[in-house]
Parts: C-alpha cells; structure tokens; sequence
C-alpha cells in the first residue's frame, strides 16, 4: 500500500515538492510571521513582551539615525548597480570572444575574489585604505604627490572603500552569471550579422544585450537585494558597527545595533519589516517596468 501510494502518478510530483515547500516554511515563512509579530512588540530578552501596536513604526519614521542608514544602504546600492552590472557584461564578452587568449585564466581570476572570506576582504580593505602613510592606497598617492587622506572618515571617501571592496569581491560573480548568458546566444546570429556587414557595436547592442536581458534582470534583482542588506562589508571595513558620524552604517548595521548591540528586539524587527519592504517594492517595480510579469503572446 505504502509503495503503491509513493509510486503513484498522482503522489509523485507532490513529494518532489514536499522538501521546497517545507524549506520555505520552516525557514522563510515562519521567521517572517515571527518578525511581524514582534515588530508589534516591545521585546527585550528577559523580559515579557508588551504590545504595543505601532508604535515601533511611528518611532520609526521621526528616527533621524535609521533614515541615515536608509540613505546609505540606497547609494551604495546605487553605486554598486552603476559598476557591477555593465562592467562585469563587457568583460564577460570579452572573455567570451574568440580573441580572447588564455580565457580560463582570466575567469578564475576574476572569480577568485568571491572565494575569500568578507571577514578577511574587509581586513585587507581596511588596511589599504587606512590613514598611514604607509597603507597601500595613500602610498600610490603619495607618487603623485598627494597628501595621505583618511578614507574611513569622510562619507564620499568611505563609498570609495565601500565599493572598491564590493567591485573587488563580486565582479567576478556578475561575469560568469552573464558569461552563462552569453552561451545560450547561438553563433548564427552573430554570422547572419556578419554578412549583413553589421559591426561588433552593432552586434553587441542588437543581439548581445536584447538576448542578455533575462541575465541582466536576474543580475539587476539579486544585486538590488545584496546592495540594500550589506552589513558585514561595512562592519569589517570600520571594524565595528559604528563608523564616524555613521557614514558607513546601513540598514542591516542598524538592525544589528538595536537588536544585539541595544537588546531592543521588537524595534529591531520593525527595521527588518522595513528593510524587506522597501526591498520588495524596489524589485517587483524594476520587474514590472522590465516586462517580466507579461503574458507572452
């Protein structure tokens, strides 16, 4: 009966989805039902959890500190799209040529980055960027003839490090998602071009890009996602959680200081609803505006 019922053509696709479906209860629906909950609450460890409606929210929105962290996580998203999606499609093309020599080489280069730790990228950042004359970055500077500058304690000069260090890390990563891309587009377009007499700009904006768009919606979503809930870079980059002036905290930073730092779970969460708010609008508009909720023809 068991092994009737396990075989059975109507059972089988339900069981193949059973592990999806309970992942994504377990770990995504439940947490979120939870934090929903408390975001509601006045909660601390140790003591009993008072409701107290919206209150977290309406602290919220006259929070000076949480709208810095707002701003923040938005431009270094924004400076992140500008670099990490046009740059990582030209090397990818590049790399793809058949000009291109020793092209696994310059892949595994590229790729290597992401392989190290954040906790280890961020140390080394934070060195090179730091205020001795002998750190590497005022060092180049120094050839020029410039003044050693203290780039983890300016705001403009702290994105500089911000971004350098997320263009390092996930440049790589961007140019095998658009590499994998660049597969799926058949060589017979680019001959047919060919003998039409179309140039390589042509063929990159006619048939590269339109064929790509897939690929650079998926890589335009998750980097939207990781540009807004950037923590750890920042923490490991000012050793801490409290940059100078907080210029480098962000909205995850802020959730950590009032949760962890400050045990203050309840407002903690209400950032975290906020935090997947505004995450949530930002890429269902991008996707809608892209076309991907069209019913195809």
């Amino acid at each position: 009966m068991i092994k009737r019922f396990l075989y059975s053509q109507k059972v089988a696709p339900y069981v193949f989805v059973l592990p999806f479906i309970l992942v994504f209860l377990i770990f995504w629906v439940y947490p979120l039902g939870s934090s929903l909950s408390m975001s509601f609450q006045k909660l601390t460890l140790g003591q009993d959890a008072q409701w107290v409606g919206f209150d977290n929210y309406t602290k919220l929105m006259g929070d000076k500190t949480f709208f810095k962290a707002v701003a923040n996580s938005a431009i270094y998203m924004v400076l992140t799209l500008v670099i990490l999606i046009p740059f990582p499609m030209l090397f990818a093309v590049l790399i793809n040529s058949k000009l291109m020599w020793a092209r696994e080489f310059f892949k595994s280069s590229f790729f290597f980055p992401a392989l190290t730790s954040v906790v280890v990228a961020g140390t080394i950042f934070r060195l090179m960027f730091g205020e001795m004359e002998g750190s590497m970055i005022n060092s180049i500077l120094g050839l020029f003839g410039i003044e050693p500058m203290k780039f983890l304690k300016g705001q403009v000069t702290g994105y500089i490090a911000l971004v350098a260090l997320a263009t390092w890390r996930w440049t790589g990563v961007n140019m095998l998602y658009f590499l994998s891309g660049l597969k799926n587009i058949p060589d017979d377009y680019y001959e047919a071009a060919s003998i039409d007499g179309a140039s390589r700009f042509q063929k990159f904006t006619k048939i590269t890009m339109p064929l790509l768009k897939p690929t650079s919606i998926y890589v335009l979503t998750i980097s939207i996602y990781a540009g807004l809930a950037m923590f750890i870079e920042s923490m490991m980059l000012w050793n801490g959680n409290n940059s100078p002036k907080n210029i480098g905290l962000t909205i995850v930073g802020y959730l950590y200081r009032q949760g962890i730092e400050k045990n203050n779970l309840g407002y903690a969460a209400a950032v975290g609803i906020v935090l997947l708010a505004i995450t949530m609008i930002i890429n269902l508009t991008q996707l809608a505006f892209s076309g991907m909720f069209k019913k195809e023809d």
